[in-house]
């Protein structure tokens, strides 16, 4: 008898709660990832429920998080149907600019809530500067020391492959004997954890005997995105996430006895749902047709 007490208890605290206790705080929190967007206001705002708000007035993909906010979620900047949950993107040269915002259902004959309208824009750098792949060099022998980045820029990496498959990443340092000089080595800069529609484009690459970007000493190997000598070989540039090349090992004359030989490439990341991302070159005029910067 005593539970049966308890329990009819309950039922009525429960049949009595009213509706979520309206927060008036105007308060927004915006994670911009590579390729996710996370939004969370406070819980109940202006007396709305979870389900009651849409992001972008589409997706009513709300949830309540354990801290006390409403999270509503853009998963994927690749949109469907050109608006993934009405999220919209502008390119102002070099950022890209994606806008969304989450509104209150006013679809009914009578609303007694304020209508809430929490806008929020998440702004992404397109351009890059990459140089953590290095030659070691000793004498006429090539060390290649392989390494990662830390935006869009923490998922770019510059890589060696074993050939021209690169279906491998080459394992850090590997040695070249002074045999070997004018072999070819195979490179690339990736990008990983993006969406689709972002393209890596090689604008530039360039070694030095220093690990300084602008050294006086210097030897193109790509410029305007299209190889400078026809020992250069372009294989990809601005078509997947990945943008490729080959050249011959080589050694800087009048070096010390030890010295480093570093790579730098200046990559930009290319939203090809805005532009034409793939690299054209000719013989007698080398070209960028992309015009996405």
């Amino acid at each position: 008898m005593v539970t049966l007490t308890i329990y009819l208890l309950v039922i009525l605290a429960r049949s009595f709660a009213g509706p979520c206790s309206p927060n008036k705080a105007d308060v927004i929190l915006v994670y911009c990832y590579p390729k996710t967007i996370i939004t969370k206001i406070p819980e109940c705002p202006y007396g709305w429920e979870v389900n009651q708000l849409a992001l972008g007035g589409i997706c009513y993909n709300g949830i309540h998080d354990l801290a006390g906010y409403y999270q509503f979620t853009i998963p994927d900047l690749s949109p469907k149907n050109k608006s993934y949950c009405g999220t919209q993107s502008e390119f102002k040269n070099p950022v890209y600019h994606f806008y969304n915002s989450i509104v209150s259902n006013d679809t009914s004959v009578i609303v007694k809530s304020q209508p809430v309208n929490y806008s929020f824009t998440c702004t992404y750098n397109a351009n890059y500067l990459v140089n953590q792949a290095a030659f070691d060099q000793r004498v006429a022998t090539i060390h290649v020391k392989n390494g990662s980045s830390g935006s869009f820029e923490s998922q770019l990496s510059l890589n060696f492959y074993s050939n021209a498959k690169f279906s491998s990443i080459k394992e850090a340092p590997f040695v070249i004997e002074t045999s070997e000089i004018g072999s070819d080595l195979f490179a690339g800069v990736e990008a990983k954890g993006l969406s689709d529609r972002f393209k890596v484009v090689l604008n530039n690459c360039w070694a030095t005997p220093s690990s300084e970007y602008f050294y006086q000493i210097h030897w193109p190997l790509i410029t305007k995105g299209c190889s400078t000598d026809s020992s250069i070989v372009v294989h990809e540039n601005g078509k997947t996430s990945r943008a490729t090349f080959q050249f011959n090992a080589f050694r800087f004359r009048n070096i010390p006895k030890l010295s480093k030989v570093w790579l730098h490439c200046e990559t930009h990341i290319c939203d090809s749902e805005k532009f034409s991302c793939p690299v054209t070159c000719d013989r007698r005029k080398q070209r960028m047709e992309q015009t996405g910067g």
